[in-house]
């Protein structure tokens, strides 16, 4: 064996970790940004949006809305987005989306901060629930020609104005008051979880988180030897 070689085996670790992270997609930017970003209370959240620079502030409280819609058990919504789903090339893919959402606030106290529902994308983490079969079971919904073996879900996203919630923005002022928003190149990010709770939804499980974190320790590690030992051999 030769350095060579084992720079090469620490590398192709590094880019198998990678890849593992990569598959994430947008989830691993947003677990970044809960685990990284300052909190704040609501009232400097509602100061920060009349006074600028643009700031991105984490925000927690109780959701509340005057405008809450019940769901098939009675509890107050504020946000409900139903999608359709294939699973294609080992991912989860919507094909259909349906939301209903009305306009809702984070709230400290007697102070509140609106939220714009409609950036919530990739950022709302919640523990969502589903309910999986395949497309032949549905075919009047999915697109034509697709197999009817193939595998399909039904994916539930809610938020409940009796909720607790992390609220993850940039503070702006428009005519309806101050609100939490994208901005600043980062998204707009909610979950009604603990981080703890919201880092393993977001890994999809901890064995995958688990297995890049491997990869990435072994590939530093094994490039670094062989760096050393390609270096010790150049002395020589």
């Amino acid at each position: 064996m030769t350095p060579l070689l084992v720079i090469a085996a620490g590398v192709l670790a590094l880019l198998a970790g990678a890849t593992v992270l990569l598959s994430y997609g947008g989830r691993y930017r947003v677990g970044r940004l809960l685990a990284a970003t300052p909190k704040v209370s609501v009232d400097e959240a509602i100061r920060l949006a009349g006074d600028g620079p643009h700031r991105y502030v984490r925000v927690d409280g109780r959701l509340d809305s005057a405008e809450d819609f019940p769901d098939e058990h009675e509890q107050p919504l504020v946000y409900r987005r139903r999608s359709l789903q294939l699973r294609q090339r080992g991912q989860w893919r919507s094909f259909e989306e349906q939301l209903e959402a009305v306009p809702f606030e984070i709230r400290e106290g007697l102070s509140g901060i609106g939220i714009d529902h409609g950036a919530l994308r990739h950022g709302l983490v919640v523990l969502p629930r589903e309910s999986e079969g395949t497309a032949g079971e549905i075919p009047d919904r999915v697109p034509a020609g697709t197999p009817s073996g193939m595998r399909a879900r039904m994916r539930v996203e809610q938020i409940s104005s009796v909720e607790h919630a992390i609220v993850l923005g940039v503070p702006v002022r428009d005519g309806n008051g101050a609100r939490l928003t994208a901005g600043t190149g980062r998204p707009l990010v909610l979950t009604t979880l603990e981080v703890p709770e919201a880092m393993r939804v977001l890994g999809g499980g901890r064995q995958r988180a688990l297995a890049a974190v491997i990869l990435l320790a072994v590939g530093f590690a094994v490039t670094g030897l062989g760096l050393l030992w390609a270096l010790i051999s150049a002395l020589r």
